[in-house]
């Protein structure tokens, strides 16, 4: 018979969490798959409000964001503090590839974020015209104005990019 005290402790359910998040933010899908399978949840968020989902797609990691979409993360249920989603992140940054896995597992391209602000402001503000071509291509209504009654029109033209602009028009 072994002796208990020779048994490793397992982690505290708080610790695998923290492990999950962290393995997320790294993109190491084999902890992240290992983690799940120990409990971590998947819709759990760190003290600023990122999820696992959040941390992968904003730090460019493909592979570990689809390995949380097939777990179970929800494109929606992943927001930051300020209520920016996955895709909003994404569009920012010029993950295209990420927002292309994004849309096609169902992340609304007209979602706001508390600001009012949607992914294509985001891809606007940032130049992403990859992304944002990917947005309107999948309905992203344009005319949507933030909580300052700017539109991802009225962003383009205050930043100087008439072309742009005109595009959104």
């Amino acid at each position: 018979m072994t002796d208990p005290a020779d048994t490793p402790a397992l982690p505290s359910p708080e610790r695998i969490q923290a492990l999950f998040l962290d393995a997320a933010r790294s993109g190491h899908d084999e902890a992240v798959a290992a983690l799940l399978r120990a409990g971590a949840a998947v819709e759990v968020a760190d003290a600023r409000g990122y999820t696992a989902l959040v941390l992968a797609s904003y730090n460019g990691h493909l592979s570990t964001t689809a390995l949380l979409l097939d777990a179970g993360a929800r494109p929606e249920g992943a927001t930051d503090a300020q209520g920016n989603s996955a895709l909003m992140g994404v569009a920012f940054k010029g993950h295209a590839d990420i927002a292309r896995l994004l849309v096609a597992r169902g992340a609304d391209v007209n979602y706001q974020n508390r600001a009012g602000q949607t992914a294509a402001m985001m891809a606007t503000l940032f130049r992403q015209e990859a992304i944002l071509d990917l947005l309107i291509a999948h309905g992203a209504d344009l005319s949507i104005a933030d909580t300052s009654g700017n539109s991802a029109r009225t962003l383009a033209m205050m930043q100087g990019n008439a072309a742009l602009a005109e595009r959104l028009s």
